[in-house]
């Protein structure tokens, strides 16, 4: 058994722990309320636009079809990882490493692939296997659409310029605070749907439906990669709050199996210490 001194440095250590991973839970708590609510208000937004969009180019005729929506040959892609700036987020992270690197070696094994990081953790593994195109942590500062427009809007020139023929997001959706969903969602080429629903819907169209379309595609295109960066945002506060209350929990049982422990201990101390008094006692009488 260990001595006394040493089990109450291990009692003082786990007890700081514990103190650390619950103010980290506390904190991410607060911020995960803050990143839910804007998650959770955006989705109907971004999920509408989405609609319409497709909506109107399902009745577009082939002449008409965006820049953004061309067919070509895949030879390069390059996939964005959405993932965090900071650690101990539990699999936060290593999911979407995981996700990026199956994707490389399995669906594009015989194509050229960059990757584009959002996010520190991301990069500092995945640049160890791949090229690096760009890596915009600094993002998370200020989670602006703003600041997100502008990185949908070099992704979408590496598209047009013909540097990549297609581009990837991977990311976590956030569902709850305790799950996170792994996406890999094709962000160009745009995705074309074609449905008789759509060939039946009733629009009046001003200036013209082509323009209508033309302006909403660059929009659109913003508004899902922010979308991503805002559940990519809620998921990581979701996952460090679970990953933390577990942690305070682990911490917390092993501190009253020490202070078990160091009572025993100390029991023990004291009961040799008597009988030692009572043996001495003794051998002066005897």
């Amino acid at each position: 058994m260990a001595n006394l001194k040493d089990l109450r440095s291990r009692i003082t250590s786990v007890s700081s722990t514990m103190q650390i991973t619950s103010a980290m839970k506390m904190v991410s708590a607060a911020k995960l309320s803050r990143a839910q609510d804007a998650i959770t208000q955006m989705r109907p937004y971004s999920e509408k636009l989405t609609q319409l969009l497709q909506d109107l180019s399902a009745t577009l005729d082939d002449d008409a079809s965006s820049k953004y929506a061309e067919e070509r040959e895949v030879n390069n892609v390059l996939v964005v990882a959405i993932s965090s700036n900071k650690g101990l987020a539990g699999a936060f992270n290593t999911n979407v490493i995981k996700a990026v690197k199956y994707k490389a070696k399995n669906d594009y094994k015989a194509k050229n692939v960059d990757i584009y990081s959002v996010g520190k953790k991301a990069n500092d593994i995945l640049k160890k296997d791949y090229e690096v195109y760009k890596n915009s942590n600094e993002i998370y500062e200020d989670l602006s659409f703003e600041n997100a427009s502008a990185i949908a809007e070099e992704l979408m020139q590496l598209f047009l310029d013909g540097k990549y023929d297609k581009i990837v997001l991977v990311y976590n959706q956030f569902k709850n605070a305790a799950t996170q969903i792994v996406q890999h969602e094709q962000f160009l080429p745009i995705e074309q749907f074609d449905s008789e629903d759509n060939k039946q819907l009733d629009y009046i169209f001003e200036p013209s439906k082509l323009e209508i379309v033309k302006d909403l595609i660059p929009k659109s295109l913003k508004m899902q990669f922010f979308k991503a960066l805002r559940d990519s945002f809620a998921s990581e506060h979701g996952a460090r709050m679970t990953a933390m209350h577990k942690a305070t929990e682990n911490a917390t049982e092993l501190r009253d199996d020490l202070k078990l422990s160091y009572n025993k201990a100390r029991q023990a101390s004291i009961t040799n210490e008597i009988l030692e008094i009572v043996g001495g006692a003794e051998a002066l009488n005897g």
